[in-house]
């Protein structure tokens, strides 16, 4: 049940972008997707976007380069200018829901999270740089009395305050990416909290109480490396990053909730912990697989977030180019940091810094020398059955906590609605 609650949340469903909008009793013709999605069709089409509205990254058509990398990726060689089709990527995320909880971490995960984002595009891409901003209500700064400061208006007790986030999310931001070793190049602050007059003559607050941390990265991306492949009966799953732990539990659904109507317990356990040092890890094994160039061992790659592995791994076995997916997991395998983590800890905690991929059985010994090399943790969590469906064993005790048909998760669901009606202006 909890699996369904992070699978079916709004955070990863997108129901409101995708639902049935009626406003003022009229339902409107497109959903927000297809709004937004209609920069790409008909008449809007151009062949300058590669990837769009379906990876973690997007990416537009880019040149010839020269790269500066080893003459044999993965082992100690001298560097060499090698010529490179390459193309330009892009990733943006929100990261609102931790930042307001726990500034400092939310951020730095925020980051985190959108770095893998950028090097689980296609088979594998490359990180540059970044952006940051920040929107906040009234920061009410000490000694800096400002006249449409309401220091009246109070926030839920599970909220940091609009200047603590506003501080602390800000050297999050910036303490991940310095220690990862990318720079946030530029960014935005806004501050925005007030009372407006109805025509009833009651008032409504209006403001950023639920803040925004956004973070948006650019990247590269070989040309080969553009599409993923389907999964293959026979593949192995591979799980590469830090071991579990018990912090990021339901995000995805807590982050899909009204800011303030969750239990505060409940709350911290779903904010994830920051550590740039194995994200770097994770991103130096990526690299240099991708700087194989066609040699690149990997099939297909996800990136870990909302859900923990019962999100990554059902995507990373998702049935794709006619291939009927599906894999069999052994939930021991997950490499863990606290040997009294549940099953349920195990298959749904986000914990950080881990992503899921695709090998062929053979190239198994050039990844394992390649995460050796960079220090890096992994482990052969499945493999590909073909059969679609998903199936969680526990070897410990030959329990079977997890045999779902993938249809019956990641289908089209039906369409909720939402109505509204219209306002007159603020005065």
């Amino acid at each position: 049940m909890f699996d369904f609650g992070q699978s079916n949340s709004e955070h990863s469903r997108h129901w409101f972008f995708k639902g049935k909008i009626v406003i003022d009793g009229e339902e409107q013709s497109e959903d927000l997707m297809q709004v937004v999605g209609a920069t790409m069709d008909g008449e809007n089409a151009n062949d300058n976007s590669l990837i769009a509205f379906h990876d973690n990254s997007s990416a537009i058509r880019g040149y010839e380069t020269k790269n500066l990398q080893p003459k044999t990726p993965g082992q100690p060689s001298e560097m060499a200018p090698v010529d490179v089709h390459s193309h330009i990527t892009f990733t943006a995320e929100t990261h609102n829901f931790p930042t307001g909880i726990a500034p400092f971490p939310g951020a730095a995960t925020g980051i985190g999270g959108r770095i893998r984002d950028g090097h689980a595009t296609g088979t594998g891409s490359l990180i540059v740089a970044s952006t940051a901003g920040y929107c906040v209500g009234n920061l009410n700064l000490p000694g800096y009395d400002l006249p449409w400061e309401d220091k009246e208006l109070q926030y839920p007790s599970n909220l940091a305050s609009p200047q603590r986030i506003i501080i602390e999310g800000s050297n999050g931001c910036s303490a991940y990416g310095n220690e990862f070793g990318e720079p946030i190049l530029t960014g935005f602050a806004r501050s925005f909290e007030q009372k407006f007059e109805q025509p009833d003559g009651t008032s409504e607050r209006r403001g950023w109480l639920k803040p925004i941390l956004f973070t948006g990265g650019v990247g590269q991306i070989h040309d080969e490396h553009c599409v993923k492949g389907g999964p293959k009966k026979g593949y192995l799953v591979i799980k590469l990053g830090g071991p579990a732990y018990r912090i990021g539990l339901g995000g995805g659904a807590a982050s899909s909730m009204v800011q303030g109507d969750n239990k505060e317990n409940l709350d911290f356990d779903a904010v994830q912990r920051g550590d740039a040092e194995m994200e770097q890890k994770t991103n130096r094994v990526i690299r240099a697989c991708v700087e194989m160039g066609d040699k690149n061992p990997i099939v297909a790659i996800h990136d870990q977030g909302a859900g923990g592995n019962c999100n990554v791994l059902k995507e990373i076995v998702e049935p794709m180019f006619g291939e009927p997916g599906g894999g069999r997991f052994d939930i021991r395998k997950v490499l863990s940091g606290d040997p009294s983590l549940s099953v349920h800890e195990l298959w749904c905690a986000e914990f950080q810094e881990n992503d899921g991929l695709l090998l062929k059985p053979e190239d198994e010994e050039l990844f394992k020398s390649i995460c050796a090399r960079e220090h890096a943790p992994y482990s052969v969590v499945g493999e590909v059955t073909g059969d679609g469906r998903v199936i969680v064993e526990d070897s410990s005790d030959g329990s079977t906590p997890v045999n779902l048909d993938l249809q019956d998760v990641l289908a089209d669901l039906p369409q909720k609605t939402f109505t509204d009606t219209r306002q007159p202006p603020y005065r």
